[in-house]
């Protein structure tokens, strides 16, 4: 099995990261995105976890579209309430009135209670799996065990408009090396009260630690989708060789052109249409389907649980 995701990341989360103003007004692209999005997972007979940001389950203008996706057959589950890149910093008051809040306002636009969380630009902080078992989350999959995170966040600072004040708010956004040497396979964490929950790492290449997921292949294809191809192939190989389940993860720009977001051109890939994206998206999950059996995230949870040797490792 595979798990595929996506983070439901909207505009106003990329506009408030990079330090842009208008954020606070909540612009939005969901209207374009969910239709775009259900629609080619329909053509494909896939079913996928959409990680919802809960603001945005709260603002009239989107609420039709998020409902879409559960009368789709999709599931839902939590990306935070207000998507902070610094959540990693949050008390455990404001580490579970987060999630709590976004899980309401998820639940009650989509009819669906979210057992599943994930943090903004992969934070945890030391109470998340202790809240996360306190509220009756299935899973946790904030890890991205990469050595990438420091080369990632210099790319981000050189790019964002930030003042000192925003920067130290997120001085350690995307994490330090010691990512890298977190596991790739799903693991038990437990946490200082003894509590265990499922971790499943967003899947990078094993041993190098070298991230695939959808963003980094639409990168990599601006220059050539044969070297992508060949990326990908390499590493479904290192994957299946090292026995190590897959968690596949999407974002609303893998298909969204700079046509539909033009105020987004500091992102990796915006300078791409629409349509070449969607063409890479159909290719990357049509390779992906001739290795595994394509899940959402709940159904690669209860399978991990069912057949898989899960370590414990106290964070």
């Amino acid at each position: 099995m595979a798990a595929i995701s996506l983070d439901l990341d909207n505009l106003w989360s990329y506009m408030k990261t990079h330090g842009d103003p208008g954020w606070e007004d909540y612009p939005s692209y969901l209207d374009v995105f969910i239709p775009r999005v259900v629609d080619l997972l329909k053509q494909i007979d896939l079913k996928i976890t959409f990680f919802i940001v809960g603001k945005d389950a709260t603002l009239g203008k989107n609420k039709k579209h998020l409902a879409q996706l559960t009368a789709e057959g999709h599931e839902v589950a939590n990306h935070s309430f207000f998507h902070d890149q610094w959540f990693n910093s949050y008390s455990r008051e404001r580490t579970q009135r987060e999630i709590e809040d976004a899980e309401k306002a998820i639940a009650e636009v989509t009819g669906q209670k979210p057992i599943g969380f994930r943090g903004p630009g992969y934070c945890i902080n030391r109470f998340l799996y202790e809240v996360l078992v306190d509220l009756g989350y299935l899973y946790d999959t904030s890890s991205l065990p990469t050595f990438l995170g420091p080369l990632a966040r210099a790319y981000y600072f050189k790019t964002a408009v930030l003042d000192d004040i925003e920067k130290k708010k997120r001085k350690e956004l995307f994490g330090d090396f010691k990512n890298g040497m977190k596991p790739v396979k799903p693991y038990f964490c437990q946490a200082d009260t003894g509590k265990l929950l499922l971790e499943i790492p967003l899947t990078t290449i094993p041993i190098l630690k070298i991230p695939f997921h959808l963003s980094y292949l639409i990168y990599i294809a601006r220059y050539s989708e044969e070297v992508m191809r060949h990326y990908l192939k390499s590493a479904i190989l290192s994957c299946k060789i090292s026995r190590t389940p897959l968690n596949f993860l999407l974002h609303p720009l893998d298909l969204i052109g700079r046509e539909n977001a033009p105020g987004l051109v500091f992102f990796p890939g915006m300078d791409m249409s629409g349509k070449t994206k969607t063409r890479i998206f159909l290719k990357v999950m049509q390779t992906l389907s001739r290795h595994f059996y394509l899940v959402n995230m709940s159904t690669f949870a209860r399978h991990i649980f069912q057949h898989g040797n899960i370590k414990v490792v106290r964070i």
